[in-house]
């Protein structure tokens, strides 16, 4: 298992202990979910987040990230940003930042 994996691992534990949160699953990639929505999941060493699109990662010191694009002809889904494991420092963060977006 990765260094990225557990550190996931340890998210959902962490969320899915504290908060009325669930894994799930994302395009077949394991997710944290709450409401009966997926907010945040994990595939590739990279977590990616439903922050919204008004969501600026440069405020948050997000050098490196994508908007999620899971599809050849459709545009990127501009309200999910995917975060590489090099900022996994952040991954806590965004993901209570997700959750709180989702809650409203």
């Amino acid at each position: 298992m990765t260094e990225a994996a557990q550190l996931f691992d340890a998210i959902v534990e962490e969320f899915t202990r504290k908060e009325d949160v669930l894994p799930g699953k994302m395009m077949s990639a394991s997710a944290l979910k709450a409401k009966g929505k997926v907010f945040a999941f994990f595939h590739n060493d990279e977590m990616t987040f439903k922050l919204g699109k008004d969501f600026d990662p440069e405020a948050y010191g997000l050098q490196h990230w994508s908007y999620l694009s899971p599809f050849k002809n459709k545009p990127p889904m501009k309200a999910w940003y995917t975060i590489p494991f090099v900022h996994h420092q952040s991954w806590d963060t965004l993901t209570r930042l997700a959750l709180d977006k989702l809650r409203g």
